[in-house]
């Protein structure tokens, strides 16, 4: 099976050493994304603005591959506070409002540079048959 990674200076750079997303076969997996700007490379503001810009960065990685958002099989959201997930699921849901992808949302400690919020997503790649 060959694999392809994935790069992309529409989303923030990777800030360690992982790939943005890799294609493998008809899937692609997407790194975590947390709410940073692409241009400026800064963490935005606040709970709200994290998760619009993680959505948009995850759009531009899957664009890359070759995919996009109406793809997405699978995401998984990482809480530093429960108490944020009607925000971050409001959010969220606007952009998933028919046929959402499955998902788990779990709480964790901390996430990389003080972020909020994070993202990942597996999606396939388009049927072109």
């Amino acid at each position: 099976m060959t694999r392809e990674i994935i790069s992309t200076s529409a989303a923030p750079a990777a800030v360690g050493p992982y790939s943005q997303a890799v294609r493998s076969g008809s899937l692609v997996f997407t790194a975590g994304q947390i709410g940073i700007e692409p241009l400026s490379g800064q963490l935005r503001a606040g709970l709200e603005a994290q998760t619009r810009q993680i959505l948009q960065n995850l759009e531009a990685v899957l664009r890359a591959a070759g995919t996009d958002m109406n793809h997405i099989i699978k995401t998984t959201i990482y809480l530093t506070d429960m108490a944020h997930f009607q925000t971050v699921n409001t959010i969220y849901g606007a952009v998933f409002s028919e046929a959402p992808p499955a998902r788990s949302t779990v709480a964790v400690a901390a996430l990389p540079l003080g972020a909020l919020v994070e993202i990942e997503a597996i999606a396939a790649l388009p049927d072109v048959s």
